[in-house]
This record gives C-alpha cells, sequence and structure tokens, in this order.
C-alpha cells in the first residue's frame, strides 16, 4: 500500500451477541487486516459499556498477536491513570517478549469510564491515588525506565531498589502518546514520543494539535523527527447508499454518548432504520449529518480518495481506520461482515 493503512477496534458488542461472539469477531477481524497488509492494529480501553468489549489492551493484544502472523498489535490506548505504572510495564514488557518487534503502548490520560466506574478502578483494590492524572508525565517516565533492559533505581527505606519490568528484556515495545486535545501533544513534543490525536473521535482540533506537536518536538534518542499518524471512523460497502445504511448504528451509538442518553448494545442496521424513520430531534439530526460529514463512509473508490485527501490534508503517511458498519439481522453473531468488507475494499 502507498499509504499505510492500520485498524482501530473497540470490539463493539452488539444486541444479538455476547462478549465471546464480539471477541471472535474481532479475531476475524485482525486475521483479515493481517492478510491484507495493513501495518498496525489497535485495541482500546473503555469500561462499562454495553456496547464495548475492549475493556483490557493487554488481554486483547495477546489473543489477536497470538491470532495473527506479522502486523504490529497495540493499545489505543491504555488509560495509564488507571493502572500503576509497573503493572503496564510488567504486561507490554512480555507482550513484546512473546512477539518481539510487533507490540505498540499507546497511553492515554482519560479515564475511559464513567465516574463510578474510574473510582473502582483505581481504588477498588487499594491502588492508584486520585493525583493520577496530575502525575500523568511522571507515570509516563516510570513505564518507559520500567521496560528498559536495565530497569530503573527506585530508593526506598535508605536503600536502593532495582525494579525490571521482566527479568532478561531484549526489545521494548513502541510506545506512543494519545490525546484529543493539546496536553498530550505537548507532551509528546517535549519529551520526543509519537504522538496520536483522536480525530476519529473529537472531529475537530486535529490540525492544531498537529501542527503544535510538530513546531515543538524536541529530538529524543529514539525519535529524530515528530511520528504521527490520522485516525478515522468508515464504513465502507460495494455501494455509497449501503455503507451509509450500515454506518446508522454506529451514528445512534454516538448520538447516545454525545447527548447524555442511555447507551445499550449496538443496534442492528433494521432496528437503527426503525428509529431514524420514525424521527429524530432536530438536534440529534444535526449531530448525525456532522458526524456523517467527518467520517469515510462511501464506496470503495470514493473512501479510498477520502482517505488519501485526508492524510495529504495533515501530513501523514498512515490512516488508522476504525471500521464501524453494523449488522444486519440474522448475521452470524461471531462475524462482522461490513467491518471485513471495509478492510478489504480499503486494502
Amino acid at each position: 500500500m502507498s499509504l499505510a493503512l492500520s485498524v482501530l477496534d473497540l470490539v463493539p458488542v452488539r444486541s444479538d451477541q455476547t462478549t465471546g461472539d464480539a471477541l471472535a469477531a474481532t479475531l476475524e477481524l485482525a486475521r483479515t487486516a493481517d492478510q491484507l497488509g495493513y501495518h498496525r492494529y489497535w485495541l482500546a480501553e473503555h469500561h462499562n459499556m454495553p456496547a464495548v468489549a475492549a475493556t483490557n489492551p493487554p488481554v486483547l493484544i495477546g489473543l489477536v498477536a497470538g491470532a495473527t502472523e506479522r502486523i504490529r498489535v497495540g493499545s489505543g490506548g491504555v488509560m495509564l491513570p488507571n493502572h500503576a505504572p509497573l503493572v503496564v510495564a510488567e504486561q507490554f514488557a512480555l507482550l513484546e517478549a512473546a512477539f518481539p518487534g510487533r507490540i505498540d503502548l499507546g497511553i492515554g490520560r482519560a479515564p475511559g469510564s464513567d465516574p463510578v466506574t474510574g473510582w473502582a478502578l483505581r481504588h477498588g483494590a487499594g491502588g492508584v491515588s486520585d493525583e493520577a492524572v496530575s502525575r500523568f508525565p511522571e507515570y509516563v517516565d516510570n513505564v518507559l525506565a520500567m521496560m528498559e533492559p536495565a530497569g530503573v533505581g527506585l530508593a526506598l527505606r535508605g536503600s536502593q531498589h532495582v525494579l525490571r519490568a521482566t527479568p532478561a528484556a531484549q526489545s521494548v515495545p513502541q510506545i506512543w502518546l494519545l490525546g484529543s486535545s493539546d496536553y498530550s501533544a505537548r507532551l509528546a513534543a517535549a519529551k520526543g514520543m509519537p504522538y496520536v490525536f483522536a480525530h476519529h473521535f473529537s472531529g475537530s482540533g486535529t490540525a492544531e494539535a498537529l501542527a503544535l506537536y510538530r513546531s515543538s518536538f524536541q529530538p529524543s534518542p529514539e525519535l529524530r523527527e515528530p511520528r504521527t499518524f490520522l485516525t478515522v471512523n468508515a464504513s465502507v460497502a460495494d455501494t455509497a447508499e449501503e455503507a451509509q445504511r450500515l454506518a446508522l448504528p454506529q451514528l445512534l451509538q454516538m448520538v447516545a454518548l454525545r447527548t447524555g442518553q442511555p447507551l445499550v448494545a449496538q443496534r442492528t442496521v433494521e432496528d437503527a432504520e426503525t428509529i431514524v424513520d420514525a424521527g429524530l430531534p432536530e438536534a440529534q439530526d444535526a449531530l448525525i449529518d456532522a458526524m456523517r460529514r467527518r467520517w469515510v463512509i462511501g464506496d470503495a473508490a470514493t473512501a479510498r480518495a477520502e482517505l488519501e485527501e485526508l492524510a495529504a490534508s495533515y501530513g501523514v503517511d498512515e490512516v488508522m481506520v476504525n471500521p464501524v458498519g453494523g449488522a444486519l439481522r440474522d448475521t452470524d453473531p461471531r462475524t462482522a461482515p461490513a467491518r471485513v468488507r471495509t478492510l478489504e475494499l480499503l486494502a
């Protein structure tokens, strides 16, 4: 591929699926991406959401990497304030040891959950403090240092101790900072790290965040020049009309998320059409129209042209696609044909 394509997967759960079904569909999607030459496959971290099974990126990465052969597999991302840095370092050091040269650690600062779930994640085991968000830069440094083969020195009770994420590391994952505001852009630039702005979710501020990152980038031993790519939601089908139809379930999910409605498992295409045909409030219609304009929805030729135009506009040579196509009734629950078809047509 002249333009490198990658995949972002939230492991969506449809109304006709169990969690096990959704995982089976993700493994099918990952194998497709691997066979078609996609560059990397990232898995998100979201908690307590009826339509998202991506709660634990390290577990999912192990499953996907074990089911594929060559594609890079990583987190998009691990929400570091939810976890002790040593735990994250240990998890990804082991993944890198098992799949050397194929693991990415994308780190984010957002909670990825509602306040109650956030409390349970951070305090349920007496673990991470409320200072975790404000100490994010320090925690990033800790993760980086702990995964180095030499480990990191820790002074405790008058003695010096060495912490290593794994006993005999020979390589470390590629580590990225992720964000949907300029905070992570500034931090990544200052630390000389690769950076990705959540264009697929935010939809605004992308150009400003990337410009800030590039203009203030400080070279590091690991990275001499800024490195970034673009994320985008995509529904691609054999016809533009079918692509629009298949995008409806995810569009309704995002409307519910952004307007504070109760979240449900992802609807079938037919159920989503019934809701839209019955009429939505004007504000929700406007929100759907705005998302449609930001997403890549269409047939293969149109979608490919849009991706290339986006890549040129933002100055990137890689685009990470979140395939959002829903499923028709009576689809095999362990499959996601529209998501697979999006990857096939784009490749």
